[in-house]
């Protein structure tokens, strides 16, 4: 820890020369007065902040920009919502969107066309889905959306994933403080978590925009990012998906479909698995521990003029996961559900395409390894919440669920989403066999018998009062 709290101090002095336009590194001496916040650039720093210090804070900015930096360093200080600032959050990722992505692409509104080939393309998958799996229908309604309605619709549920972490980050802000200053250094406490507020958003903001540009659908996680009941692909994602595959377009917006439809199916019809899901990534942030070191360092370092420095503030490993039994446990049961719940897709939409698309297993394999080479889904889920998801467990699910097809039919796989502790656990994923064939509770008949006992006791209970009266 620096002698100074989150290493503020005075900022570096401007060259006497002028020439290259870099600044010395501050020394010593010249922490703890005159900028107690340590911000780059502040009145006082230099012969050009003494006359003109706003010249001084934004002097890389055009005249043009100022009003937009200082709207951001507003917002950024009197944020005052929970650990994290969605407002930003959301104005980011739609910038990010507005930009484009790598290639040149810009988002565009959906036209009447592909609303209507989305809208089929789901109404066949659906068609094709009944006949391979017992679950009905999930998807009320299918929609066609651009990138940017894709971060409107689905910013909820990342807020539901992401404020646990940022929560912790929160409480660690005020540690870093010495204990002895933690009493009196409320108003900077209450200053910084603003701030960490702002940076949160600013790292999901560009997370989430980055995405937008390259996820088909709401749920290429394995969870429901959207609306309950629709279906939804985004069709300009989609043709950037198949454009170099050598595939028909209409194939690979069906293939496509297909998996959506799927995750909605099991989404809507085992009602204890959205909040399974959301409950085991809320258990493993629990446990995350961070790095108050790298905090100190990245609150220190903060330079109002520089937007892009706070996106990455906080994608420097700070969050590090407790090597506790808890923790391994956690880890272990949201590794697995999240497995699980791919595993399961690939294989009823393999089956229901498989004689259908002559594409079918290119499709299936160029997805697999979309996720096995840590694609934009597992990269954003390790940035904002600290988790390396392992991409082979997929492939073990997929087994797994396509042997318990053969072995117990449609009905009986699919009667194993009744209660969770019917699923695999981790172990069963490496002894798929085993599993498959090992007798397994029916929870069922487990229900009934106790609604029987609990409907006899009532009329029991009944008798007994008519006796009395």
């Amino acid at each position: 820890m620096s002698d100074t709290p989150f290493g503020f101090g005075l900022p570096p002095e401007e060259p006497e020369n002028g020439d290259e336009g870099k600044k010395k590194p501050p020394s010593e001496g010249d922490k703890g007065a005159g900028n107690p916040f340590g911000f780059p650039g502040l009145p006082g720093s230099g012969p050009g902040g003494a006359d003109n210090p706003f010249a001084a804070m934004f002097g890389s900015l055009n005249p043009n920009d100022l009003g937009a930096a200082f709207q951001q360093l507003g917002q950024m200080l009197s944020f005052e919502g929970g650990p994290v600032n969605w407002d930003m959050a959301k104005q980011i990722a739609r910038q990010t969107v507005a930009q484009g992505t790598p290639d040149g692409t810009k988002d565009s509104s959906v036209g009447p066309a592909e609303r209507s080939a989305v809208q089929e393309a789901v109404r066949l998958a659906d068609l094709w889905l009944d006949g391979v799996t017992s679950l009905p229908s999930g998807a009320s309604t299918s929609v066609a959306w651009s990138r940017a309605e894709w971060v409107e619709a689905t910013l909820p549920a990342w807020q539901q994933l992401v404020d646990p972490v940022a929560e912790r980050v929160g409480a660690a802000m005020g540690d870093v403080l010495p204990e002895e200053m933690q009493a009196m250094a409320g108003p900077l406490i209450g200053m910084m978590r603003s701030m960490g507020g702002a940076m949160f958003g600013q790292q999901i903001g560009q997370a989430v925009g980055v995405l937008a540009g390259e996820v088909v659908g709401s749920t290429d996680i394995g969870l429901p990012l959207g609306p309950a009941g629709k279906a939804a692909l985004l069709p300009l994602n989609v043709e950037a998906f198949g454009k170099d595959l050598g595939v028909p377009k209409d194939e690979v917006r069906l293939y496509l479909a297909l998996r959506e439809a799927a995750h909605q199916r099991l989404f809507a019809h085992v009602p204890w698995l959205r909040s399974h899901l959301f409950g085991a990534v809320e258990g493993y942030a629990r446990g995350i521990k961070v790095d108050t070191s790298k905090l100190e360092d990245a609150v220190s370092g903060l330079d109002p003029s520089n937007p892009e420095q706070l996106q990455e503030a906080l994608q420097q490993g700070m969050f590090q996961p407790e090597d506790t039994p808890e923790q391994k446990a956690a880890l272990a049961r949201l590794e697995t559900a999240l497995a699980l719940v791919e595993g399961w897709v690939d294989a009823v939409v393999h089956e229901a395409a498989k004689s259908r698309l002559t594409s079918a297993a290119a499709l299936r394999e160029t997805l697999r390894r979309r996720r096995a080479s840590g694609g934009p889904a597992e990269q954003t889920f390790a940035t904002l919440i600290g988790l390396e998801l392992r991409p082979r467990r997929l492939r073990d699910a997929a087994r797994l669920w396509a042997s318990l097809t053969d072995a117990r039919g449609v009905d009986g796989r699919d009667d194993l989403w009744e209660h969770p502790d019917m699923l695999p656990t981790a172990s069963d994923l490496d002894d798929p066999d085993g599993f498959v064939h090992r007798e397994h509770l029916d929870f069922s008949e487990l229900d009934k018998m106790l609604g029987e006992a609990a409907g006899n006791q009532d009329e029991r209970d009944q008798g007994k009062d008519d006796t009395d009266r």
